[in-house]
C-alpha cells in the first residue's frame, strides 16, 4: 500500500501534460508523430490484454495443479514406522546415554508403536481434505462390507 506521500506524487505526474520529443544527432528536439504514440499505446494495452488473460496466481504464487494423494494404508504406515523406529532410537541413544540399550531400545518401541495410529489417522485426514479439495468421492473398500439382498 502506498504511503500518502506517494499516492500524491503519483497523481501530480497525472495530472500533467507532457510532449513526446526526441532528440537528434544535432542535439535539437523533433516532436514525436501522433501515429508513433498510438502504435505504442495499442502495444501497450496488448500486452495489458494478455497479462490480464493469462492464468490467475493466488496469493502471489503461480498457480499448479494439486498433487495427488493416495487412500491410507497401513501397508504404507507400516514402512514408514520401519523407517521412523530407528531415527527415533538413535535420537534416544543421543538423549539418554546413562540408560541401558534395551532400556533405550524398549522406549523406543513404545514410541514407534505410539506412532503408527498417529501416521494413519494423518494420512487420512490429509486424503480427505485433498478429496474435499478436487470434489471427488471417496473410493469405496470392497473388504468387510457386506451385500444388501
Amino acid at each position: 500500500m502506498p504511503t500518502r506521500k506517494q499516492r500524491r506524487r503519483r497523481q501530480k505526474g497525472l495530472r500533467h501534460e507532457y510532449e513526446y520529443v526526441y532528440v537528434d544527432d544535432t542535439g535539437h528536439e523533433v516532436e514525436v508523430d501522433d501515429e508513433e504514440l498510438e502504435q505504442k499505446a495499442s502495444r501497450w494495452n496488448g500486452a495489458r490484454e494478455a497479462k490480464a488473460k493469462a492464468p490467475a496466481k493466488k496469493n502471489g504464487k503461480p498457480s499448479r495443479s494439486v498433487r495427488e494423494v493416495q487412500p491410507p494404508s497401513w501397508r504404507r504406515v507400516a514402512r514408514r514406522a520401519a523407517i521412523f523406529g530407528p531415527l527415533i532410537f538413535v535420537a534416544f541413544t543421543v538423549l539418554n546415554k546413562n540408560q541401558s540399550v534395551l532400556g533405550r531400545l524398549g522406549i523406543a518401541a513404545a514410541y514407534t508403536a505410539f506412532f503408527i495410529p498417529f501416521m494413519y489417522l494423518m494420512d487420512r485426514q490429509l486424503y480427505r481434505s485433498y478429496l474435499r479439495r478436487t470434489g471427488q468421492q471417496p473410493v469405496a473398500a470392497t473388504r468387510g462390507k457386506r451385500r444388501s439382498r
